[in-house]
Protein backbone atom coordinates (compact mmCIF):
# COMPACT_ATOMS: atom_id res chain seq x y z
CA UNK A 1 0.00 0.00 0.00
CA UNK A 2 1.23 3.47 -0.88
CA UNK A 3 -0.11 6.91 0.04
CA UNK A 4 0.85 10.14 -1.73
CA UNK A 5 0.53 13.77 -0.71
CA UNK A 6 0.66 16.82 -3.02
CA UNK A 7 -0.66 15.13 -6.16
CA UNK A 8 -2.80 17.07 -8.65
CA UNK A 9 -6.43 16.14 -9.18
CA UNK A 10 -8.45 18.13 -11.70
CA UNK A 11 -11.83 17.93 -13.37
CA UNK A 12 -11.06 16.44 -16.78
CA UNK A 13 -14.09 18.25 -18.22
CA UNK A 14 -12.50 21.60 -17.41
CA UNK A 15 -9.13 21.07 -19.12
CA UNK A 16 -8.21 21.19 -22.80
CA UNK A 17 -5.26 18.80 -22.68
CA UNK A 18 -4.82 15.55 -20.83
CA UNK A 19 -1.15 14.63 -20.75
CA UNK A 20 0.24 11.32 -19.52
CA UNK A 21 3.73 11.69 -18.06
CA UNK A 22 4.91 8.14 -18.70
CA UNK A 23 7.99 6.71 -17.01
CA UNK A 24 9.14 3.39 -18.51
CA UNK A 25 10.68 2.12 -15.28
CA UNK A 26 9.41 1.21 -11.82
CA UNK A 27 7.88 3.66 -9.33
CA UNK A 28 10.97 3.76 -7.12
CA UNK A 29 13.10 4.93 -10.06
CA UNK A 30 10.52 7.30 -11.54
CA UNK A 31 9.83 9.20 -8.34
CA UNK A 32 13.57 9.50 -7.62
CA UNK A 33 13.98 11.50 -10.85
CA UNK A 34 14.04 15.24 -10.20
CA UNK A 35 13.35 15.97 -13.88
CA UNK A 36 10.22 13.79 -13.84
CA UNK A 37 8.96 15.52 -10.69
CA UNK A 38 9.71 18.98 -12.12
CA UNK A 39 7.68 18.33 -15.28
CA UNK A 40 4.73 16.98 -13.30
CA UNK A 41 4.45 20.11 -11.16
CA UNK A 42 5.41 22.52 -13.93
CA UNK A 43 2.80 21.25 -16.41
CA UNK A 44 0.08 21.03 -13.78
CA UNK A 45 0.43 24.74 -13.02
CA UNK A 46 -1.35 25.31 -16.34
CA UNK A 47 -5.10 25.59 -15.83
CA UNK A 48 -5.78 24.12 -19.28
CA UNK A 49 -3.77 20.91 -18.78
CA UNK A 50 -3.99 17.95 -16.44
CA UNK A 51 -0.73 16.02 -16.27
CA UNK A 52 -1.04 12.54 -14.76
CA UNK A 53 1.63 9.93 -14.08
CA UNK A 54 1.73 6.49 -15.68
CA UNK A 55 4.58 4.38 -14.37
CA UNK A 56 5.71 1.00 -15.71
CA UNK A 57 4.43 -1.71 -15.66
CA UNK A 58 1.05 0.02 -15.36
CA UNK A 59 -0.73 1.53 -18.35
CA UNK A 60 -3.37 3.39 -16.34
CA UNK A 61 -2.74 6.70 -14.60
CA UNK A 62 -2.10 6.97 -10.87
CA UNK A 63 -4.31 10.04 -10.44
CA UNK A 64 -7.53 8.87 -12.15
CA UNK A 65 -6.89 5.32 -13.38
CA UNK A 66 -7.34 6.55 -16.97
CA UNK A 67 -5.98 4.17 -19.65
CA UNK A 68 -2.90 5.38 -21.53
CA UNK A 69 -4.67 5.34 -24.88
CA UNK A 70 -7.27 7.89 -23.68
CA UNK A 71 -4.79 10.74 -23.24
CA UNK A 72 -4.19 13.52 -25.78
CA UNK A 73 -0.41 13.44 -25.32
CA UNK A 74 1.83 10.72 -23.92
CA UNK A 75 5.26 11.97 -22.87
CA UNK A 76 7.89 9.32 -22.16
CA UNK A 77 10.95 10.12 -20.06
CA UNK A 78 14.00 8.39 -21.57
CA UNK A 79 16.53 8.42 -18.75
CA UNK A 80 18.12 5.03 -19.47
CA UNK A 81 18.57 3.25 -22.80
CA UNK A 82 17.40 -0.07 -21.33
CA UNK A 83 13.97 1.52 -20.77
CA UNK A 84 13.33 1.54 -24.54
CA UNK A 85 11.99 -2.00 -24.28
CA UNK A 86 9.47 -0.88 -21.66
CA UNK A 87 8.28 2.02 -23.83
CA UNK A 88 7.34 -0.35 -26.62
CA UNK A 89 5.79 -2.79 -24.15
CA UNK A 90 3.65 -0.03 -22.60
CA UNK A 91 2.39 1.08 -26.02
CA UNK A 92 1.54 -2.50 -26.96
CA UNK A 93 -0.28 -3.18 -23.68
CA UNK A 94 -2.21 0.06 -24.11
CA UNK A 95 -3.33 -1.06 -27.59
CA UNK A 96 -1.74 1.96 -29.25
CA UNK A 97 -0.18 1.27 -32.67
CA UNK A 98 3.57 0.88 -32.09
CA UNK A 99 4.82 2.54 -35.26
CA UNK A 100 4.17 6.27 -35.60
CA UNK A 101 3.34 5.79 -39.30
CA UNK A 102 0.39 3.56 -38.32
CA UNK A 103 -1.14 6.05 -35.89
CA UNK A 104 -3.83 8.58 -36.75
CA UNK A 105 -5.02 11.83 -35.15
CA UNK A 106 -7.44 9.78 -33.06
CA UNK A 107 -4.43 8.23 -31.28
CA UNK A 108 -2.43 10.11 -28.65
CA UNK A 109 0.53 12.19 -29.79
CA UNK A 110 3.63 10.33 -28.53
CA UNK A 111 6.53 12.53 -27.42
CA UNK A 112 9.74 11.75 -25.53
CA UNK A 113 12.33 13.72 -23.59
CA UNK A 114 15.23 13.12 -21.25
CA UNK A 115 18.97 12.67 -21.84
CA UNK A 116 18.62 9.66 -24.16
CA UNK A 117 16.02 11.42 -26.30
CA UNK A 118 18.25 14.49 -26.55
CA UNK A 119 21.44 12.60 -27.35
CA UNK A 120 20.32 10.16 -30.04
CA UNK A 121 16.62 9.86 -30.94
CA UNK A 122 17.24 7.43 -33.81
CA UNK A 123 16.82 4.00 -32.11
CA UNK A 124 13.33 5.06 -30.94
CA UNK A 125 12.42 7.17 -33.97
CA UNK A 126 9.97 4.59 -35.38
CA UNK A 127 7.81 4.84 -32.25
CA UNK A 128 7.98 8.49 -31.17
CA UNK A 129 6.25 11.35 -33.01
CA UNK A 130 8.26 14.21 -31.45
CA UNK A 131 11.44 14.33 -29.36
CA UNK A 132 12.05 17.15 -26.90
CA UNK A 133 15.75 18.01 -27.11
CA UNK A 134 17.06 19.58 -23.92
CA UNK A 135 15.47 20.59 -20.62
CA UNK A 136 11.71 20.09 -20.81
CA UNK A 137 10.48 23.04 -18.79
CA UNK A 138 12.24 25.42 -21.20
CA UNK A 139 10.00 24.38 -24.11
CA UNK A 140 6.91 22.69 -22.69
CA UNK A 141 4.69 25.78 -22.43
CA UNK A 142 5.31 26.73 -26.06
CA UNK A 143 4.82 23.13 -27.13
CA UNK A 144 1.45 22.81 -25.38
CA UNK A 145 0.29 26.18 -26.75
CA UNK A 146 1.06 24.92 -30.26
CA UNK A 147 -0.77 21.66 -29.59
CA UNK A 148 -3.90 23.63 -28.69
CA UNK A 149 -3.64 25.48 -32.02
CA UNK A 150 -3.08 22.42 -34.17
CA UNK A 151 -1.61 19.00 -33.40
CA UNK A 152 -0.27 18.42 -36.94
CA UNK A 153 3.45 17.61 -36.77
CA UNK A 154 4.52 20.36 -39.15
CA UNK A 155 3.03 22.90 -36.73
CA UNK A 156 5.90 22.20 -34.30
CA UNK A 157 8.77 22.38 -36.79
CA UNK A 158 9.82 25.96 -36.08
CA UNK A 159 10.06 25.44 -32.30
CA UNK A 160 13.60 25.22 -30.95
CA UNK A 161 14.36 21.97 -29.16
CA UNK A 162 12.09 19.80 -31.30
CA UNK A 163 13.15 16.81 -33.41
CA UNK A 164 10.45 15.21 -35.58
CA UNK A 165 11.51 11.89 -37.17
CA UNK A 166 8.98 12.24 -40.00
CA UNK A 167 10.82 15.35 -41.23
CA UNK A 168 14.32 14.45 -39.96
CA UNK A 169 14.85 18.12 -39.16
CA UNK A 170 17.83 19.80 -37.54
CA UNK A 171 17.19 20.39 -33.82
CA UNK A 172 19.03 22.72 -31.44
CA UNK A 173 19.10 21.81 -27.76
CA UNK A 174 17.19 24.12 -25.39
CA UNK A 175 18.53 24.68 -21.89
CA UNK A 176 17.52 26.88 -18.98
CA UNK A 177 20.06 29.70 -19.18
CA UNK A 178 19.76 31.04 -15.63
CA UNK A 179 19.11 28.61 -12.77
CA UNK A 180 17.61 31.40 -10.69
CA UNK A 181 14.78 31.42 -13.24
CA UNK A 182 14.53 27.62 -13.42
CA UNK A 183 11.53 25.76 -12.03
CA UNK A 184 12.22 24.65 -8.46
CA UNK A 185 9.69 22.41 -6.73
CA UNK A 186 8.51 23.59 -3.31
CA UNK A 187 5.56 21.22 -2.97
CA UNK A 188 6.88 17.82 -4.12
CA UNK A 189 4.93 14.57 -4.08
CA UNK A 190 5.52 12.76 -0.79
CA UNK A 191 5.24 8.96 -0.96
CA UNK A 192 4.47 7.06 2.24
CA UNK A 193 4.77 3.28 2.19
CA UNK A 194 6.12 0.28 4.07
CA UNK A 195 6.84 -1.52 0.81
CA UNK A 196 10.53 -1.31 -0.16
CA UNK A 197 9.56 -1.62 -3.82
CA UNK A 198 7.97 1.82 -3.65
CA UNK A 199 10.49 3.58 -1.42
CA UNK A 200 12.30 6.14 -3.54
CA UNK A 201 16.07 6.63 -3.51
CA UNK A 202 15.59 10.04 -1.88
CA UNK A 203 12.64 9.10 0.31
CA UNK A 204 11.90 11.56 3.11
CA UNK A 205 14.22 14.04 1.40
CA UNK A 206 13.92 17.39 -0.36
CA UNK A 207 15.66 17.25 -3.76
CA UNK A 208 17.44 20.62 -4.04
CA UNK A 209 18.63 21.43 -7.57
CA UNK A 210 21.90 23.28 -6.90
CA UNK A 211 23.25 23.16 -10.44
CA UNK A 212 22.94 21.70 -13.92
CA UNK A 213 25.64 20.78 -16.38
CA UNK A 214 29.31 20.26 -15.70
CA UNK A 215 32.46 22.18 -16.53
CA UNK A 216 34.94 19.30 -16.25
CA UNK A 217 34.81 17.64 -19.65
CA UNK A 218 35.55 14.01 -18.71
CA UNK A 219 35.80 12.47 -22.17
CA UNK A 220 33.53 9.48 -21.49
CA UNK A 221 30.67 11.41 -19.81
CA UNK A 222 27.66 12.47 -21.88
CA UNK A 223 26.37 15.02 -19.36
CA UNK A 224 29.76 16.77 -19.53
CA UNK A 225 28.94 17.71 -23.13
CA UNK A 226 25.14 17.53 -23.44
CA UNK A 227 24.25 20.09 -20.78
CA UNK A 228 27.02 22.68 -21.08
CA UNK A 229 27.64 25.19 -19.66
CA UNK A 230 27.42 24.56 -15.91
CA UNK A 231 24.71 26.71 -14.34
CA UNK A 232 24.30 27.34 -10.61
CA UNK A 233 21.34 28.37 -8.48
CA UNK A 234 21.98 31.35 -6.20
CA UNK A 235 22.68 30.29 -2.62
CA UNK A 236 20.00 32.55 -1.12
CA UNK A 237 17.40 31.13 -3.49
CA UNK A 238 18.41 27.57 -2.55
CA UNK A 239 18.03 28.28 1.17
CA UNK A 240 14.62 29.93 0.57
CA UNK A 241 13.45 26.96 -1.53
CA UNK A 242 14.60 24.53 1.19
CA UNK A 243 12.73 26.43 3.91
CA UNK A 244 9.54 26.79 1.87
CA UNK A 245 9.60 23.10 0.94
CA UNK A 246 10.06 22.10 4.57
CA UNK A 247 7.07 24.29 5.48
CA UNK A 248 4.97 22.55 2.79
CA UNK A 249 6.08 18.98 3.53
CA UNK A 250 7.53 18.71 7.02
CA UNK A 251 10.69 17.17 5.51
CA UNK A 252 13.94 18.06 7.22
CA UNK A 253 16.48 16.21 5.07
CA UNK A 254 17.97 17.66 1.90
CA UNK A 255 19.61 15.87 -1.02
CA UNK A 256 21.77 18.18 -3.11
CA UNK A 257 21.16 17.41 -6.79
CA UNK A 258 23.44 18.34 -9.70
CA UNK A 259 25.84 16.78 -12.18
CA UNK A 260 28.73 18.24 -10.16
CA UNK A 261 27.41 19.10 -6.70
CA UNK A 262 30.78 19.50 -4.99
CA UNK A 263 31.89 21.85 -7.80
CA UNK A 264 29.23 24.33 -6.66
CA UNK A 265 31.20 27.52 -6.12
CA UNK A 266 29.98 28.06 -2.53
CA UNK A 267 29.43 24.44 -1.51
CA UNK A 268 30.85 24.78 2.02
CA UNK A 269 28.87 27.96 2.64
CA UNK A 270 25.71 26.30 1.27
CA UNK A 271 26.15 23.32 3.62
CA UNK A 272 26.79 25.67 6.56
CA UNK A 273 23.74 27.80 5.74
CA UNK A 274 21.49 24.75 5.50
CA UNK A 275 22.97 23.22 8.62
CA UNK A 276 22.28 26.46 10.52
CA UNK A 277 18.64 26.01 9.52
CA UNK A 278 18.78 22.52 11.13
CA UNK A 279 18.61 20.57 7.87
CA UNK A 280 20.22 17.15 7.41
CA UNK A 281 22.21 17.07 4.16
CA UNK A 282 23.17 14.30 1.75
CA UNK A 283 24.42 14.14 -1.81
CA UNK A 284 24.39 11.26 -4.35
CA UNK A 285 28.06 11.71 -5.30
CA UNK A 286 31.03 14.01 -4.78
CA UNK A 287 33.85 15.17 -7.06
CA UNK A 288 37.13 13.98 -5.59
CA UNK A 289 38.94 17.06 -6.90
CA UNK A 290 36.74 19.53 -5.03
CA UNK A 291 36.24 17.68 -1.74
CA UNK A 292 37.87 19.18 1.34
CA UNK A 293 38.14 17.79 4.85
CA UNK A 294 36.00 20.70 6.00
CA UNK A 295 33.18 19.85 3.56
CA UNK A 296 33.30 16.19 4.62
CA UNK A 297 33.11 17.21 8.29
CA UNK A 298 30.11 19.42 7.59
CA UNK A 299 28.33 16.62 5.70
CA UNK A 300 29.07 14.14 8.50
CA UNK A 301 27.79 16.58 11.09
CA UNK A 302 24.56 17.04 9.12
CA UNK A 303 23.91 13.29 9.14
CA UNK A 304 25.44 11.94 5.91
CA UNK A 305 26.55 8.32 6.37
CA UNK A 306 27.83 7.27 2.93
CA UNK A 307 29.92 9.08 0.34
CA UNK A 308 30.20 8.04 -3.30
CA UNK A 309 33.41 8.72 -5.24
CA UNK A 310 34.50 7.94 -8.81
CA UNK A 311 38.27 7.52 -9.29
CA UNK A 312 37.38 5.75 -12.61
CA UNK A 313 40.75 4.00 -13.14
CA UNK A 314 44.49 4.10 -12.55
CA UNK A 315 46.26 7.42 -13.00
CA UNK A 316 47.58 6.86 -16.56
CA UNK A 317 44.11 6.01 -17.86
CA UNK A 318 42.48 8.82 -15.90
CA UNK A 319 44.71 11.25 -17.80
CA UNK A 320 43.45 9.86 -21.11
CA UNK A 321 39.85 10.66 -20.19
CA UNK A 322 40.72 14.19 -19.00
CA UNK A 323 40.45 13.34 -15.33
CA UNK A 324 43.90 14.30 -14.11
CA UNK A 325 43.44 13.55 -10.41
CA UNK A 326 46.67 12.52 -8.65
CA UNK A 327 46.56 9.32 -6.60
CA UNK A 328 47.65 11.33 -3.57
CA UNK A 329 44.43 13.36 -3.71
CA UNK A 330 42.26 10.24 -3.99
CA UNK A 331 44.04 8.52 -1.09
CA UNK A 332 43.81 11.70 0.99
CA UNK A 333 40.02 11.97 0.48
CA UNK A 334 39.55 8.28 1.31
CA UNK A 335 41.69 8.62 4.45
CA UNK A 336 39.59 11.60 5.54
CA UNK A 337 36.41 9.63 4.89
CA UNK A 338 37.72 6.67 6.90
CA UNK A 339 38.72 9.00 9.74
CA UNK A 340 35.18 10.40 9.80
CA UNK A 341 33.74 6.86 9.72
CA UNK A 342 31.87 7.19 6.43
CA UNK A 343 30.70 4.22 4.42
CA UNK A 344 32.43 4.59 1.06
CA UNK A 345 31.30 3.53 -2.41
CA UNK A 346 33.73 3.84 -5.32
CA UNK A 347 33.05 3.63 -9.05
CA UNK A 348 35.57 2.36 -11.62
CA UNK A 349 35.49 1.84 -15.38
CA UNK A 350 37.01 -0.89 -17.54
CA UNK A 351 37.41 -0.84 -21.31
CA UNK A 352 38.84 2.68 -21.50
CA UNK A 353 40.79 3.67 -24.64
CA UNK A 354 44.27 2.10 -24.88
CA UNK A 355 43.67 -0.02 -21.76
CA UNK A 356 45.76 -3.21 -21.56
CA UNK A 357 45.68 -6.32 -19.36
CA UNK A 358 48.68 -4.85 -17.53
CA UNK A 359 46.49 -1.84 -16.71
CA UNK A 360 43.77 -4.17 -15.42
CA UNK A 361 46.31 -5.90 -13.19
CA UNK A 362 47.40 -2.48 -11.88
CA UNK A 363 43.75 -1.56 -11.35
CA UNK A 364 43.23 -4.67 -9.20
CA UNK A 365 46.26 -3.74 -7.08
CA UNK A 366 44.94 -0.18 -6.83
CA UNK A 367 41.51 -1.33 -5.64
CA UNK A 368 43.09 -3.73 -3.17
CA UNK A 369 45.17 -0.90 -1.74
CA UNK A 370 42.07 1.26 -1.30
CA UNK A 371 40.10 -1.60 0.26
CA UNK A 372 42.83 -2.11 2.84
CA UNK A 373 42.69 1.56 3.84
CA UNK A 374 39.44 0.87 5.70
CA UNK A 375 39.50 -1.04 8.96
CA UNK A 376 36.06 -2.53 8.24
CA UNK A 377 35.86 -4.09 4.79
CA UNK A 378 32.06 -4.11 4.80
CA UNK A 379 32.14 -0.30 4.91
CA UNK A 380 33.85 0.06 1.52
CA UNK A 381 32.21 -1.10 -1.71
CA UNK A 382 33.37 -1.06 -5.32
CA UNK A 383 31.30 -0.88 -8.50
CA UNK A 384 33.09 -1.71 -11.75
CA UNK A 385 31.37 -0.91 -15.04
CA UNK A 386 32.36 -1.35 -18.68
CA UNK A 387 32.72 2.04 -20.33
CA UNK A 388 29.87 2.59 -22.80
CA UNK A 389 30.70 5.09 -25.58
CA UNK A 390 28.02 7.76 -25.78
CA UNK A 391 26.86 10.20 -28.49
CA UNK A 392 28.19 13.78 -28.38
CA UNK A 393 31.33 12.71 -26.48
CA UNK A 394 34.88 12.19 -27.75
CA UNK A 395 34.31 8.44 -27.28
CA UNK A 396 31.51 8.39 -29.85
CA UNK A 397 33.98 7.06 -32.45
CA UNK A 398 34.99 4.15 -30.25
CA UNK A 399 33.39 0.74 -30.52
CA UNK A 400 32.69 -1.85 -27.82
CA UNK A 401 34.92 -4.92 -27.63
CA UNK A 402 32.70 -7.50 -25.94
CA UNK A 403 35.30 -10.29 -25.78
CA UNK A 404 37.92 -7.97 -24.31
CA UNK A 405 35.53 -6.63 -21.65
CA UNK A 406 34.39 -10.15 -20.77
CA UNK A 407 37.99 -11.31 -20.33
CA UNK A 408 38.84 -8.33 -18.12
CA UNK A 409 35.69 -8.80 -16.01
CA UNK A 410 36.54 -12.45 -15.35
CA UNK A 411 40.08 -11.55 -14.36
CA UNK A 412 38.91 -8.88 -11.89
CA UNK A 413 36.29 -11.19 -10.35
CA UNK A 414 38.90 -13.85 -9.72
CA UNK A 415 41.61 -11.47 -8.52
CA UNK A 416 39.39 -9.47 -6.14
CA UNK A 417 36.91 -12.15 -5.03
CA UNK A 418 37.49 -11.48 -1.31
CA UNK A 419 36.42 -7.81 -1.60
CA UNK A 420 32.99 -6.20 -1.80
CA UNK A 421 32.87 -5.74 -5.58
CA UNK A 422 30.02 -5.63 -8.07
CA UNK A 423 30.84 -5.87 -11.80
CA UNK A 424 28.30 -4.83 -14.41
CA UNK A 425 27.45 -7.48 -17.01
CA UNK A 426 29.52 -7.07 -20.22
CA UNK A 427 26.47 -8.22 -22.21
CA UNK A 428 24.23 -5.59 -20.60
CA UNK A 429 26.82 -2.91 -21.42
CA UNK A 430 27.01 -4.13 -25.04
CA UNK A 431 23.24 -3.78 -25.42
CA UNK A 432 23.37 -0.32 -23.84
CA UNK A 433 26.06 0.69 -26.35
CA UNK A 434 23.95 -0.46 -29.31
CA UNK A 435 20.92 1.40 -27.94
CA UNK A 436 23.05 4.50 -27.26
CA UNK A 437 24.92 4.76 -30.53
CA UNK A 438 22.78 2.82 -32.99
CA UNK A 439 20.68 4.15 -35.85
CA UNK A 440 16.98 3.68 -36.64
CA UNK A 441 17.60 0.04 -37.65
CA UNK A 442 17.92 -0.80 -33.95
CA UNK A 443 14.13 -0.36 -33.61
CA UNK A 444 13.69 -3.77 -35.26
CA UNK A 445 15.52 -5.62 -32.51
CA UNK A 446 13.81 -3.55 -29.79
CA UNK A 447 10.43 -4.62 -31.16
CA UNK A 448 11.55 -8.25 -31.63
CA UNK A 449 12.47 -8.41 -27.93
CA UNK A 450 8.75 -7.99 -27.09
CA UNK A 451 7.95 -11.50 -28.22
CA UNK A 452 11.28 -13.36 -28.49
CA UNK A 453 14.54 -13.78 -26.65
CA UNK A 454 17.25 -12.03 -28.65
CA UNK A 455 20.59 -13.82 -28.49
CA UNK A 456 24.08 -12.31 -28.45
CA UNK A 457 24.72 -13.15 -32.09
CA UNK A 458 21.66 -11.11 -33.13
CA UNK A 459 22.71 -8.15 -30.97
CA UNK A 460 26.22 -8.21 -32.44
CA UNK A 461 24.75 -7.68 -35.92
CA UNK A 462 23.70 -4.18 -34.80
CA UNK A 463 27.08 -3.26 -33.28
CA UNK A 464 28.04 0.20 -34.65
CA UNK A 465 31.50 1.00 -36.04
CA UNK A 466 32.22 4.65 -36.82
CA UNK A 467 35.25 6.34 -38.32
CA UNK A 468 36.09 9.89 -37.32
CA UNK A 469 34.80 11.47 -40.57
CA UNK A 470 31.61 9.39 -40.78
CA UNK A 471 28.16 10.91 -40.69
CA UNK A 472 26.68 9.91 -37.34
CA UNK A 473 23.02 9.03 -36.67
CA UNK A 474 22.68 11.91 -34.20
CA UNK A 475 24.27 14.62 -36.36
CA UNK A 476 20.90 16.37 -36.74
CA UNK A 477 20.99 17.12 -33.00
CA UNK A 478 22.94 20.28 -32.18
CA UNK A 479 24.00 20.28 -28.51
CA UNK A 480 26.06 23.45 -28.98
CA UNK A 481 29.36 21.59 -28.68
CA UNK A 482 31.17 21.64 -32.02
CA UNK A 483 32.01 18.32 -33.68
CA UNK A 484 35.49 19.65 -34.46
CA UNK A 485 36.07 20.21 -30.76
CA UNK A 486 35.05 16.61 -30.04
CA UNK A 487 37.50 15.42 -32.71
CA UNK A 488 40.31 17.32 -30.97
CA UNK A 489 39.32 15.69 -27.67
CA UNK A 490 39.23 12.27 -29.35
CA UNK A 491 42.79 12.72 -30.60
CA UNK A 492 43.88 13.77 -27.11
CA UNK A 493 42.90 10.32 -25.83
CA UNK A 494 46.10 8.99 -27.36
CA UNK A 495 48.36 11.88 -26.30
CA UNK A 496 46.89 12.17 -22.77
CA UNK A 497 46.86 15.93 -23.27
CA UNK A 498 44.55 17.60 -20.76
CA UNK A 499 41.82 20.11 -21.53
CA UNK A 500 41.43 22.30 -18.41
CA UNK A 501 37.92 22.51 -17.04
CA UNK A 502 36.06 25.71 -17.84
CA UNK A 503 36.39 27.46 -14.48
CA UNK A 504 40.19 27.12 -14.52
CA UNK A 505 40.91 28.09 -18.11
CA UNK A 506 40.24 30.77 -20.70
CA UNK A 507 37.41 29.72 -23.03
CA UNK A 508 38.59 27.08 -25.50
CA UNK A 509 35.62 27.65 -27.82
CA UNK A 510 33.82 24.32 -27.57
CA UNK A 511 30.73 26.17 -28.84
CA UNK A 512 28.35 25.58 -25.93
CA UNK A 513 28.35 29.20 -24.73
CA UNK A 514 27.75 30.73 -28.16
CA UNK A 515 24.27 32.04 -28.89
Amino acid sequence: MIFEDNIFRKDFKKVDIRLALAYPNIYRTAMSSLGYNILYNFINERDDTWCERIIYPNVNSIESNTPLKNFDIISFTLQFEEDYFNVVEMLKQAEIPLKRENRTESDPLIIAGGPCASANPMPMSDYIDIFIVGEGEEIMDNFLDRFLENRRLDNFLDLEGIYIPKFDNNAKITLVKDMDDAYHITKPIISRTDDDEYKTVFSDSIMLNVSRGCARGCRFCMSSYLYRPMRETNIDILVDIAEETRKNTGLNKITLIGAAVSDYSDIELLIKRLEEKKFQISTPSLRIESITYESLKLLKKSGLKTITLAPESIYELRKRINKNIPDEKIFSVIQDAVKLDFNIKLYFLIGLPYETMDDIESLCEYIEKIANMHTSRHKIKFSINPVVPKPHTPLQWMSYNFKDIKRKSKYIKKKLRKYNIKIESPKKALIQYILSCGNSDVSAIIEKSLTKNVNMHEWMEYLPHYEIDDELPWDKIDTGVKKEFLKIEYKRLSSKKQTPWCDESPCYNCGACED
